[in-house]
């Protein structure tokens, strides 16, 4: 990107000092004033008339001054206040604030571009202060007049390169154009995956999501094939790059490649979505994120499995919420023979009832599922629509509702029975409970459960 510095090279350093000595500096004070009191105007008036997002809109920021519009309008208006007094004044103040404004606007895009793009990254931070560093360096050497000689000698250091001469110089502004480039890309997919998945919920977000990914991806390979340009590499020459890649992800790639593809597979078929309940390889969790390698499953207890799309696809997944979000779950408990069974069944019922999270439409049932060894089993099941608050204090507190509505009622829960059978003097073994009490001792025993 090619500066005009002519105009604000200061190779008479006395003279440009004594300008600031002149009365004329205080009119350049007073329209530099005027410009900020101008942009913050503006771009209040537009963060009222345009809807925003907080921290993370570049334009906006989380205030007036802290987005990147603002020294924009600034740099703007500074312009055209230059424009004007550079025919009846000489200039001194503007001389400055011209470079100061264009490298803040150049530090505060590239800082909220990175923070919205890539949020709580550690390598945004070095980025930041790598550009922040290298834009003030510039503006010095650009106020003090030295930016035309030091580009002067770095064209001198060059190298040849195959057919093509590279200079310092060319490398330099090449990376230049490549970050500004891939900024412009970032910025760009981020407000257009913000416009995404401002509304999306469900199926939609998933869907979505797997278009900004691809979009992002789609603008920031354009974004480098420009750059590579922009710095003189031959772009024939990616072609045996590309065969090396297609040999690779043909061979030692295969794994990973699947696993990409498999991603976007299930981004786009949404047979699996963000917010989904699913059972894989005997881990149960919820879906909170559906990358292009891998999923994220978080399971009630605050555990984290990292799936890869991959397993996903090839293997049996359980997904507790595809069709409808509601879950079955049930409890078993035994009771005396002698128990009344209607009085049992509507205890369970209603001790199901108890808690807030249990559907009533469906309602809760109970049921004589079985006739146990030791009592009567009653199985009570019930309904839930939030299986992603954890199923074991729901569990505790239906079963303490249980026990004490049946001690409430006196329905015994018998503990396990077991008989043995003793033979006495060498007495022949057994042969049923009539022979065991004429030769044996009937023993009950009593096991906890």
């Amino acid at each position: 990107m090619a500066m005009a510095t002519d105009d604000f090279l200061l190779d008479d350093v006395g003279q440009w000092l004594g300008a600031f000595a002149s009365p004329t500096v205080l009119i350049e004070l007073a329209s530099l004033l005027v410009c900020v009191g101008l942009a913050w105007v503006v771009v209040a008036g537009l963060r009222r008339g345009f809807h925003h997002e907080g921290h993370r809109s570049i334009l906006f920021g989380h205030r007036v001054i802290d987005g990147a519009l603002f020294p924009i309008v600034l740099l703007a208006s500074g312009y055209v206040a230059r424009t004007l007094l550079i025919k009846w004044v000489p200039l001194a103040v503007f001389k400055v604030a011209i470079p100061v404004l264009v490298s803040l606007v150049v530090i505060r895009i590239g800082a909220k571009v990175l923070q919205v793009a890539f949020p709580q990254s550690a390598w945004v931070k070095p980025i930041e202060r790598s550009i922040s560093w290298l834009a003030w360096m510039a503006m010095v050497l650009w106020v003090t007049g030295l930016l035309p000689r030091v580009l002067g000698e770095m064209e001198q250091i060059h190298w040849k390169v195959g057919n093509v001469t590279l200079s310092l110089r060319t490398m330099v502004e090449g990376a230049l154009t490549a970050g500004a480039v891939l900024l412009l890309t970032l910025w760009v997919s981020a407000a257009i995956e913000s416009r995404l998945l401002r509304s999306a919920t469900g199926a939609e977000l998933s869907l979505r999501k797997a278009i900004s990914n691809a979009l992002r991806a789609l603008m920031v390979f354009f974004g480098l094939i420009i750059a590579m340009s922009a710095v003189g590499i031959d772009l024939t020459a990616l072609s045996v790059l590309g065969g090396a890649v297609g040999v690779g992800i043909g061979l030692g790639l295969q794994k990973l490649a699947a696993n990409y593809v498999s991603g976007f597979v299930i981004l786009t078929e949404r047979s699996m979505r963000i917010g989904d309940n699913v059972r894989v390889d005997n881990f149960e969790g919820r879906i909170t994120n559906i990358n292009a390698r891998y999923t994220v499953v978080r399971s009630s207890a605050g555990r984290e499995s990292i799936v890869p799309n991959e397993m996903m696809i090839t293997q049996r997944v359980e997904n507790l919420s595809l069709a409808d979000p509601r879950v079955w779950l049930s409890t078993v408990v035994s009771v005396a023979y002698d128990s009344d069974v209607d009085l049992v069944i509507r205890l369970l019922t209603e001790s199901a009832l108890a808690s807030s999270r249990v559907l009533r439409d469906p309602a809760p049932s109970a049921a004589l599922s079985a006739f146990g060894a030791d009592g009567l089993e009653f199985t009570v099941g019930f309904w839930i629509a939030d299986p992603e608050n954890g199923t074991l204090g729901l569990r505790s507190d239906i079963n303490r509702a249980i026990l004490a509505a049946l001690r409430a009622h006196k329905i015994d829960i018998p503990f396990p029975q077991r008989v043995m059978h003793v033979q006495v003097d060498g007495s022949p073994p057994a042969a049923g409970p009539s022979v065991a009490n004429l030769t044996g001792v009937a023993v009950s025993g009593e096991r906890g459960q």
